[in-house]
């Protein structure tokens, strides 16, 4: 059969360029092997999945019930208590109607759904082989690789019943009371997060620093309240060994020349994740991989081979599913002849902890590495209005603005909210706001978006609710 566009990956990228890719009049299809465990074919990836939604859901949960058993200063007294499958059976419910939701706008929009796998052959050719086995060559003018990625599992970490990856971690049936996480990245923070509210002590390993890649501000103070939240964040720990028995799973890990062996109900090993391209592309069909392992491509998606792009987890940037979506739309409208882009310098990244940690744009690290003359203004939750009604005080707003011209080179964030803070920065700075533009907007008070206003007056020290910095 012939199409327009073949999308190979039917997650927040693949799934995203085929409802644009139909809306805008191309006859598409989409191959993806997704089962779900009910055994049902399902839309979404990971991220829908066993990813990003499912994790939110948990983490809404476990903040809930944190902050009734601490709300009795408002005047609320309660005995709550953790029904811990009723607690994921929400979680799938919630999955189930947003991937049900996406099947009914591929339907809406005439998308073929291919269930199964493809694979890229040589002259834009896919061999798409369905859930029985049964082999079709398809063709089209144009193909999507949005084939995502997956967990990566060292060797010396062998999974089972009790050492678990990220997915394993959502489906925990009950609560385990020492829990250690290998990785202090966003997904292992935030598993750590939900398990530590649910009464877990909790042990997360990191072998290099933590947060390297966030503003020095941010990791430092994040670092703080997880560690007052009962996170034990041992960094500069190397991983020797994981075993496990019936009983329990032992780590054995050396930290400042000591070697330590610990026993723990449950380990979680969230060290990172690498592009999936296993079966996918053919050697014969000329797509280049880079010495990364993720597909070369230019700055519009485009891979080395004419008619043929990447998007998401398998190309160059964090592997994040926004981004991967935006990259999904950019190439459907460029395919259509419309001069379509993505703006890789403003992805925001969020981590989604209690406070929540959000950044986009520059660290001040990378404007001394580039010799670039900035100009900071930052304003505390402390003195937020809206944060101190709602008892969330811990974190701040940070804006860089360069110093001749204003214009906001990056925005960091800590706090309650910072995932919808966020945008506020990547907005303005997608139009090449300035510091006094954000300063001279009218932000409505009370509201924790305030204090992005504050922090964009203390650029220039005129923060109104705080003393400025001289």
């Amino acid at each position: 059969m012939n199409y327009d566009i073949i999308i190979i990956g039917g997650g927040p990228g693949g799934y995203v360029s085929a409802i644009r890719a139909a809306q805008l009049g191309f006859k598409v299809g989409c191959i993806d092997k997704w089962i779900d465990k009910k055994n049902n074919p399902s839309l979404g990836g990971t991220c829908l999945n066993v990813g990003c939604i499912p994790s939110k859901a948990l983490l809404e949960s476990s903040h809930l019930f944190k902050n009734i058993q601490n709300s009795e200063h408002l005047g609320i007294k309660a005995d709550a208590k953790i029904d811990v499958k009723k607690m994921l059976a929400n979680k799938d419910k919630i999955v189930g109607e947003l991937t049900g939701g996406i099947a009914s706008l591929f339907k809406a929009n005439n998308i073929t759904w291919l269930q199964g796998t493809g694979k890229l052959l040589k002259n834009k050719q896919v061999s798409f082989i369905d859930g029985k086995n049964n082999e079709e060559i398809l063709t089209a003018k144009n193909i999507v690789l949005a084939t995502g990625s997956v967990s990566v599992i060292p060797p010396n970490m062998k999974l089972g019943k009790r050492v678990i990856d990220s997915e394993g971690a959502l489906d925990l049936d009950k609560i385990p009371k020492k829990l250690c996480v290998i990785g202090a990245g966003a997904i292992g923070l935030e598993l750590g997060s939900v398990w530590r509210r649910l009464g877990s002590e909790v042990v997360i390993l990191e072998r290099d620093g933590f947060l390297t890649t966030a503003d020095s501000k941010v990791s430092r103070t994040s670092a703080s309240y997880f560690k007052k939240q009962g996170l034990n964040i041992f960094t500069g720990a190397e991983v020797i060994s994981v075993s496990e028995t019936s009983k329990f799973a032992t780590v054995k890990y050396k930290k400042a020349q000591e070697e330590i062996t610990e026993k723990f109900d449950n380990v979680i090993v969230a060290v990172g994740r690498k592009p999936y391209l296993e079966g996918c592309i053919d050697k014969d069909s000329g797509v280049k991989i880079n010495d990364s392992g993720r597909v070369e491509v230019d700055d519009f998606c485009q891979t080395n081979v004419e008619g043929v792009y990447a998007i998401g987890d398998i190309v160059k940037g964090p592997m994040l599913a926004h981004k991967a979506s935006e990259e999904g739309v950019v190439v459907a409208q460029r395919i259509a002849g419309q001069k379509s882009q993505i703006n890789h310098d403003l992805v925001p990244m969020v981590i989604y902890t209690h406070p929540e940690i959000a950044w986009v744009g520059k660290t001040e690290k990378d404007l001394k590495t580039s010799g670039v003359d900035y100009k900071v203004g930052e304003f505390s939750f402390m003195a937020n209005g809206r944060a101190k009604s709602a008892s969330e005080t811990d974190g701040f707003v940070k804006v860089l603005a360069d110093s001749n011209t204003d214009r906001i080179l990056g925005m960091h964030i800590v706090g309650h909210n910072a995932s919808e803070l966020i945008a506020n920065g990547v907005i303005t700075m997608e139009f090449e706001g300035t510091s006094e533009d954000l300063s001279r907007m009218i932000f409505a008070h009370p509201t924790l978006s305030e204090s992005i206003h504050e922090a964009a007056l203390a650029v220039d020290k005129r923060a109104i609710h705080t003393i400025n910095k001289k």
